[in-house]
């Protein structure tokens, strides 16, 4: 198991800093992990509490949530994209971007479908939150409405973002099968990208790996597992491509540490 190190501890190390929620499969993190991981960049893992204050880390980042990326003295990388583009500039090969720049801009575009604020990850949050605030409300545990804040929570967003998840699950379904028609065995292009390991890592939310594979506490399997609609819009065949991503280029057992 790796280790991870508080962020008093990593803030004076030299190299590649990667703050990591311990514990848990956070999708950004994890993909974050898998980006660095087929660069075969090493990194140090630096402890981030998810819902908690997370002070130093806030002192370090101007934040505090995770993931964060640091490179010796430059600036914290706080986004996905900001720690692909990092990761990138740090291994150039094997690039997870396409060469083509029509092509790069559509996968940009799909990432943001599955990382960005209103998708995929961001809608099953809103997902997670609200059936504890509903019946809690400001009785919720702190960590919870702290992470709801973050996420612009409001019983509208939640009752709506099922059905963008559905949307973009049949966006996902349908680009998948178009290149497999096509012959190709990746999301876009004929190699392996950014977009394929941040489906890969995100499915997570909706269906997670066998424990063998992604331990993680029963509560969170549980609320991980998609139901309803959700669940009827996961194609098959992106579950399997999931295990493809995985078992072909991620770490398997994923590791989030002891928490």
């Amino acid at each position: 198991m790796g280790k991870f190190f508080d962020v008093e501890e990593a803030r004076g190390m030299p190299g590649l800093r990667l703050v990591l929620t311990t514990g848990v499969p956070g999708p950004w993190g994890e993909a974050a992990k898998g980006i660095f991981h087929v660069k075969r960049v090493p990194f140090v893992r630096v402890r981030q509490e998810g819902g908690g204050a997370n002070d130093a880390l806030a002192a370090w980042t101007g934040q505090s949530s995770a993931p964060v990326a640091v490179w010796n003295d430059e600036r914290p990388r706080t986004t996905s994209l900001e720690i692909l583009f990092l990761a990138e500039r740090l291994a150039a090969e094997p690039s997870l971007l396409p060469d083509d720049a029509d092509e790069r801009a559509r996968m940009l575009g799909y990432c943001h479908e599955i990382i960005g604020e209103q998708g995929l990850g961001w809608s099953r949050r809103l997902m997670l939150f609200h059936p504890m605030l509903v019946a809690a409300g400001d009785k919720a545990p702190a960590g919870v409405r702290r992470m709801a804040q973050k996420y612009s929570y409001s019983h509208e967003a939640a009752e709506v973002a099922p059905w963008r998840m559905v949307a973009i699950l049949r966006m996902l379904a349908a680009l998948l099968d178009r290149q497999q028609q096509a012959g190709r065995r990746f999301l876009i292009g004929n190699r392996l990208s950014a977009l394929d390991i941040y489906w890969a890592t995100f499915a997570a939310m909706l269906a997670p790996l066998p424990e063998d594979l992604c331990p993680m506490p029963p509560g969170l399997r549980f609320l991980y597992t998609a139901d309803g609609p959700v669940r009827d819009a996961l194609a098959p065949a992106l579950l399997a491509h999931r295990d493809f991503v995985y078992r072909e280029h991620l770490e398997l057992p994923v590791d989030c540490g002891d928490g």
